[in-house]
């Protein structure tokens, strides 16, 4: 990548947004964005992104596309938009999570029209991705991967590449599946904690000094399950779901059985049932506390 690539953003969402950020502001060549929300293309009014009516337009005028949408469907009709109208050498850089499959049918169906393909889905919080500091997982030919390096180093702190097209959602899911299992694992001994006696945050603060810490104990036990908050527009256990989906649809590709998994696949889909629908997905902390789970 050259200083003067123009770079487009397509999907300027919860994670898109931010990300589209750091790239409009750290970036010296042009950064063009699109998003079917008004809202949240003025979101970026005060950076250089400049915003384009449709992805095709978006599309034409781009040497590297990143995108970032809700999942492998919505990828693949944008995918299919960007296929029509780019240029040849163009590299579509797909920061979603989507099923592994997908991943693959995408890159091969951009092959077709001489377009390079990276999988690069994200793992950490809002914040992280406000504050460039995103971890991202890479799969793709290696080539490919170098061309788009510098991309990732304006939004992310930790970049891993994990080899072919695929392997970054290889990564990303099992990352996902372990902080979901983790937080179910956490609500249940933070409810302990607390009806035996002792405080969510004197627990969290000793367990944080032994083998017990873990990313999700110093981001989700304290800033969401120990005071209990629990916001709108973050990630709630319907996107949890679809990713605990697209693992055992790789589970079953792969012919490995996931019985902790499914244990835990079991809290989310109770959490939906019972009202936490649309809340911050350590809410299922809820459900153990109101033994929800006991009938379960």
């Amino acid at each position: 990548m050259t200083h003067d690539n123009t770079i487009g953003f397509i999907g300027l969402g919860v994670m898109g947004g931010p990300m589209c950020r750091n790239i409009a502001t750290k970036h010296p060549g042009r950064v063009l964005a699109f998003d079917l929300s008004q809202e949240a293309l003025a979101g970026l009014s005060d950076t250089k992104a400049e915003t384009m009516g449709a992805i095709e337009a978006l599309a034409t005028e781009s040497d590297i596309v990143c995108l970032s949408l809700p999942g492998g469907p919505q990828v693949q009709q944008v995918a299919k938009a960007i296929a029509g109208a780019a240029r040849e050498g163009a590299i579509v850089v797909d920061l979603s999570t989507t099923t592994v499959a997908s991943a693959r049918e995408t890159a091969e169906m951009l092959k077709s029209c001489a377009i390079d393909f990276v999988d690069a889905p994200v793992a950490r919080t809002r914040e992280a991705a406000q504050q460039g500091k995103l971890s991202i997982m890479v799969g793709g030919d290696p080539t490919v991967y170098e061309k788009v390096r510098p991309v990732f180093d304006y939004i992310a702190s930790d970049v891993s590449y994990g080899g072919d097209v695929g392997a970054g959602q290889v990564l990303k899911l099992v990352n996902n599946m372990l902080v979901f299992a983790n937080t179910v694992a956490l609500a249940e001994m933070i409810v302990l904690g607390e009806k035996a006696g002792v405080d969510a945050d004197t627990l969290l603060d000793a367990v944080s000094k032994g083998s017990g810490d873990s990313f999700v104990l110093r981001n989700h036990g304290r800033k969401a399950m120990a005071p209990r908050i629990f916001p709108d527009k973050s990630f709630p256990p319907e996107y949890v779901l679809k990713d605990i989906s697209y693992i055992f649809e790789l589970a079953a590709d792969a012919g490995v059985k996931l019985p902790a998994a499914d244990r835990v696949r079991a809290y989310y889909e109770a959490a939906v049932e019972n009202g936490l629908g649309g809340q911050y997905f350590p809410a299922v902390i809820r459900l153990v506390e109101n033994g929800v789970m006991d009938e379960h």
